[in-house]
């Protein structure tokens, strides 16, 4: 399976999805259910007020959360999608102890994104760039699952890989 993506959707995508409130939203939801609106900062304490609005805006915005009458903040059946993908993307960094044998679960979200973001652009518009073009031969057949993994949750959200253009002022 192949989806090419420019250079610039990557980026974006990448940026969102490894955002650290982000990842603790969604992580949150998918293993404790849903949050009442007002139980959020209590959940989710080592975030900013900032952060979690932030965090629940761009949920919501890309169509990952939505708010249930009466249970609160869910995810939607893309925000469970993508709690599948972090998990996935978590166990291969925990197998291969990176980016450091004991972390956070966002960090090894972001490294693993990170290696997973120059193979998932076009190269001269012939497809994507091999995966053992950027990772070395030796990583390649373990993280095509992940990459897989992420190129059809991309290509199922394409919301979250386009960077949302500001509306015009009048």
């Amino acid at each position: 399976m192949s989806t090419p993506f420019i250079p610039a959707e990557v980026r974006h995508a990448v940026e969102l999805l490894a955002s650290r409130s982000l990842i603790r939203l969604v992580t949150e939801i998918d293993d404790n259910g849903a949050i009442p609106p007002r139980r959020l900062a209590s959940t989710l304490p080592d975030l900013s007020t900032h952060q979690l609005r932030s965090a629940s805006d761009t949920a919501r915005t890309h169509g990952l959360i939505r708010v249930a009458s009466g249970a609160g903040l869910e995810l939607t059946d893309s925000g469970s999608e993508l709690a599948d993908l972090y998990d996935a993307m978590a166990r291969w960094a925990r197998r291969h102890a990176v980016p450091a044998p004991v972390c956070e679960f966002s960090r090894r979200i972001r490294h693993v994104l990170d290696l997973l973001a120059p193979s998932l652009t076009t190269e001269h518009g012939d497809g994507l760039v091999p995966l053992s073009a950027v990772t070395g031969a030796g990583a390649a057949p373990d993280l095509a699952r992940p990459r897989t993994l992420l190129i059809q949750w991309l290509a199922a959200n394409p919301q979250v890989a386009r960077a949302f253009e500001p509306e015009p002022v009048a």
